[in-house]
């Protein structure tokens, strides 16, 4: 069998579609890595696969159809294969799922705590594709790469062997715009951004709610699109802060890159555990701190005190107060976006990100060849 063929990345999505995963495999493919093919593979059938050198997974129903004849990882970008729902998140509460997955927990999760839909045939639909997920990790035995470590540990809890999982952060890609660290001026214009879909577990209703008691002199930037929309433009209006709050929608790389450079902090409000939350990244690429939520892999991109600020979800008053504190304080607010962008360019440039994912390649070529 010959390993001198291309790697190709295998996923379902949509490049163009504007999330998580389609903004990682867009910029990764647009670095143009040695050896690796600009195509994204979509379908196994009647494709040759010892001919390939290696083939990256971004989705496990892609991974279905692989039968081991050539070396391959997987990329886990989120949490179905312990998360019957995929959310981690509990809506009718609005808080994030601590809980094992389980026949009975997950049930009793989709029925009574609302984290995914209660019809019985979708509930057992839910809980067999999570199981099937996480069976065939483990059975192909292929390495597991984790985008951070909250979610490799999931994993790890779940029964896949820690030996088979590694935790490597996305990195993203640098603005195509001119950027620059904030400025007074920018500062004294005292506008914050939410870049994200606006439904209930981004948690932009209690960043709204956090905003009405703020000074009146602060401006909110929302650039993203959800159903859940028409509520909180209407929960804007009751508590009086519509015009302080300017909907983009869903906005194209410049539009956002200059939302970006308009606003003197970033707002990641999220009520689940983010898998990574790029976000967080983005930010720090275009020098702006970040208010985050301490969910999920948040934490593990922000430092508390230096490139932003770390929350209890949901805690509206300490979310006002932090929002607060940087509108106030024009250096320590320069100073964590500077931070930020030395942590951006030191971790999680893409550059950075294919070092480490060629070691993992070459890892897993060496073993497979073994």
């Amino acid at each position: 069998m010959s390993n001198q063929g291309q790697i190709y990345h295998c996923s379902l999505v949509n490049l163009s579609g504007g999330g998580g995963i389609e903004t990682y495999l867009s910029a990764l493919l647009q670095h143009r890595i040695p050896g690796v093919s600009d195509r994204v593979l979509t379908s196994l059938k009647d494709l040759d696969l010892s001919q390939f050198k290696l083939l990256h997974f971004h989705n496990l129903e892609l991974l279905s159809e692989f039968r081991g004849k050539c070396p391959a990882v997987y990329t886990l970008h989120n949490h179905n294969p312990y998360c019957p729902s995929g959310n981690k998140y509990f809506s009718r509460n609005g808080t994030c799922c601590n809980r094992q997955m389980s026949y009975l927990g997950c049930t009793w999760g989709h029925i009574v705590d609302g984290c995914g839909s209660r019809r019985p045939q979708n509930i057992i639909e839910n809980l067999q594709r999570s199981h099937r997920e996480l069976e065939t990790l483990k059975n192909l035995k292929i390495p597991v790469i984790a985008n951070s470590n909250y979610v490799r540990e999931q994993l790890i809890k779940h029964g896949l062997p820690s030996e088979q999982t590694v935790t490597l952060y996305c990195g993203v890609a640098s603005p195509k715009t001119f950027t620059e660290p904030l400025t007074e001026e920018i500062h004294q214009s005292q506008r914050i951004l939410f870049a994200g879909r606006i439904a209930p577990n981004k948690g932009l209703e209690w960043l709204l709610k956090a905003l009405a008691r703020t000074s009146s002199r602060i401006h909110l930037d929302i650039a993203g699109e959800g159903w859940d929309r028409p509520r909180m433009e209407k929960l804007a209006q009751q508590l009086g802060a519509s015009d302080r709050v300017t909907w983009h929608g869903w906005c194209e790389p410049q539009k956002l890159d200059s939302l970006y450079q308009q606003c003197f902090a970033v707002i990641f409000p999220s009520l689940w555990h983010e898998p990574a939350g790029l976000v967080t990244l983005e930010a720090y690429a275009r020098y702006r701190p970040v208010i985050a939520s301490a969910v999920g892999g948040i934490p593990e991109h922000l430092r508390d005190g230096e490139t932003g600020i770390l929350i209890t979800a949901n805690d509206i008053d300490r979310l006002a107060d932090a929002i607060a504190k940087l509108s106030e304080d024009y250096e320590a607010t320069r100073f964590m976006g500077l931070q930020g962008h030395k942590m951006f360019l030191e971790e999680f440039t893409m550059d950075v990100h294919i070092q480490h994912l060629q070691k993992i390649y070459d890892r897993c070529i060496e073993r497979f060849f073994d």
